[in-house]
């Protein structure tokens, strides 16, 4: 029972990050229980952060810091993910040495580069490391550390003492905000660390963003957005970024069209 409860709860989460709010009546119906079932599982998203309860259902709690589980991240915005990653294996030449966060964009980034041959994959990311395990023509090395539950991400000291014993020619990250008075950040102080270490452990430094992050404020800062050469995104940003880019001397790129 409680194996099915939590998969009917990761469920209800999957919705609300779909449509932004659900209905007490339709999910009562839709899993054949009760609606004061229902109302405990979204009584339990509110205690976690990720639902704000309303009348007859909830609604996304869209300044929630908590992270939501990486395959329901992963599930996110497919199409915008899928643009980013194009863009960014752009930059990406066989034979390169390449750090990769554990973000979902990252996970995207490698499925876009997988015409390209002789890369060494450097990673915290633990689906990366599966998704390149029957790669022979990769070179893929982990930085261990210490699982974060519902990210798929190591950090700690072993993580952060191996990222500093390489140097890469690009590093690859995606955050939970962009500002331009904050600069870059992210909901997990660890995460923030191992990837601020990557970014200094690189020659080229790519942010990998979607439209939603920009204008945006996490709890823990990664970096100034000027510590990156390319901003990447899957829309059109607003003007004010657009100049903001230009006079900041960082490159923008998104999809035309």
């Amino acid at each position: 029972m409680a194996a099915l409860s939590i998969e009917r709860k990761n469920i209800i989460l999957e919705k609300l990050n779909k449509e932004k709010k659900v209905v007490v009546s339709a999910l009562a119906k839709e899993f054949s229980v009760s609606e004061e079932t229902i109302r405990r599982d979204l009584e339990k998203l509110e205690k976690e952060g990720f639902a704000i309860k309303s009348y007859g259902g909830a609604i996304l709690n869209e300044d929630n810091e908590n992270e939501v589980p990486f395959k329901l991240r992963q599930q996110s915005n497919k199409s915008g993910k899928m643009k980013i990653a194009k863009l960014v294996a752009d930059f990406i030449s066989g034979g390169e040495h390449i750090f990769v966060d554990p973000s979902s964009t990252g996970v995207s980034v490698i499925k876009a580069c997988e015409e390209k041959s002789n890369l060494t994959i450097l990673t915290n990311s633990v689906e990366i490391l599966l998704q390149l395990s029957d790669r022979e023509d990769y070179n893929v090395i982990s930085t261990g550390g210490t699982l974060v539950p519902n990210y798929l991400a190591l950090v700690g000291p072993q993580c952060i003492e191996s990222i500093e014993s390489f140097h890469a020619d690009v590093a690859i990250v995606s955050c939970k905000g962009i500002d331009m008075t904050r600069g870059v950040t992210d909901s997990n102080q660890m995460l923030s660390q191992v990837k601020k270490k990557m970014l200094g452990s690189s020659s080229k430094k790519v942010l990998a963003v979607d439209n939603s992050k920009f204008d945006k404020v996490a709890f823990s800062k990664i970096c100034p957005v000027t510590d990156f050469d390319v901003v990447v995104t899957d829309e059109k940003p607003a003007n004010q970024w657009i100049e903001y880019f230009k006079e900041q001397g960082v490159m923008l790129l998104y999809p035309e069209g």
